[in-house]
């Protein structure tokens, strides 16, 4: 399983099958621009791969104002 904790939301979801950052990206209808995505305090890009195990962090930078 991949963990992935979404914020600003504290929203956990779990996902069996996942190879890529950018699949990860669109499962959760997200451009990379509008997200960044953290592997062990790095921050990752689109073509990095995932693996079973990871604990991923995916910071909403989406401006509301």
């Amino acid at each position: 399983m991949i963990t992935v904790h979404i914020q600003p939301e504290n929203e956990t979801l779990e996902f069996a099958t996942l190879n890529t950052v950018l699949q990860l990206l669109n499962r959760l209808k997200l451009r990379a621009t509008h997200a960044l995505i953290i592997r062990d305090g790095k921050l990752l890009t689109a073509d990095r791969k995932l693996h079973y195990g990871d604990e991923i962090i995916v910071k909403k930078v989406i401006s509301a104002g």
